[in-house]
């Protein structure tokens, strides 16, 4: 298990980290908002851990930010308030446990681990296509074996891509669907990402382009030959 720890106050995140690595469970330190959004923006966690009270974009927002990724990351609340209605507008806000300071370690650890089992049951399949294998859940693609690094955008547009199960996508339904429904329908972001995309999968190629149509996943042998690669 990975978790992101967001906590201002440096010694005790340090020791919340010290203590989760001697369970076992990986942690990194995020000791303000904006450091928390680029962490969450270039790694893979499996639980947020977020003090609400932090300098820069607050845990609030945060969590929000996490909430609307729609990666389904679960989310516990660390803080000192212990107001009942501080905990119910952080439930609100979308947090998945709540746990205020003090507390003893031995509980953070039971509470992380209940979050990591409770999500393991609401994990979404692995799909494997034509070579592919997508892991949604660890946000991971491999192509005969070999792992394929990926942006975010890349892997949302593969994912659909996969989903379709060979059949054919329009852009405007990759742009609706990695993107979202107020996307620019003229913006060429979408050839930009499937031909970068197609790069980082490598040869032979696997997306093909069907002129005037969109794309598809070749699920035939050989490479993607249907309206070429161009785009």
């Amino acid at each position: 298990m990975r978790v992101l720890i967001v906590e201002d106050e440096p010694f005790l995140a340090e020791a919340i980290r010290d203590g989760l690595r001697l369970k076992a469970i990986a942690a990194d330190i995020a000791g303000d908002g904006f450091t928390a959004l680029e962490l969450l923006r270039i790694n893979t966690y499996d639980i947020a851990v977020l003090d609400r009270d932090i300098p820069g974009p607050s845990g609030d927002e945060v969590a929000k930010s996490i909430i609307a990724s729609g990666s389904g990351m679960p989310i516990l609340m660390l803080t000192a308030a212990d107001r009942l209605d501080d905990k119910a507008s952080g439930f609100e806000l979308g947090a998945d446990d709540y746990l205020t300071k003090p507390f003893a370690l031995q509980e953070l650890v039971l509470r992380l681990r209940a979050l990591d089992r409770r999500r393991a049951h609401n994990r979404p399949p692995v799909r494997e296509i034509a070579g592919l294998r997508l892991d949604p859940f660890r946000r991971e693609v491999y192509r005969d074996g070999r792992y394929v690094a990926l942006t975010r955008k890349q892997f949302a547009v593969l994912e659909v891509l996969v989903a379709a199960e060979g059949g054919v996508v329009s852009a405007e339904v990759l742009l609706e669907r990695a993107w979202d429904e107020n996307a620019d329908p003229f913006t060429n972001a979408v050839r930009i990402t499937v031909s970068g995309l197609r790069k980082r999968l490598g040869e032979p190629w696997l997306i093909a382009t069907v002129a005037g149509v969109g794309y598809r996943i070749d699920t035939g042998p050989g490479t993607a030959r249907e309206g070429g690669h161009s785009g």
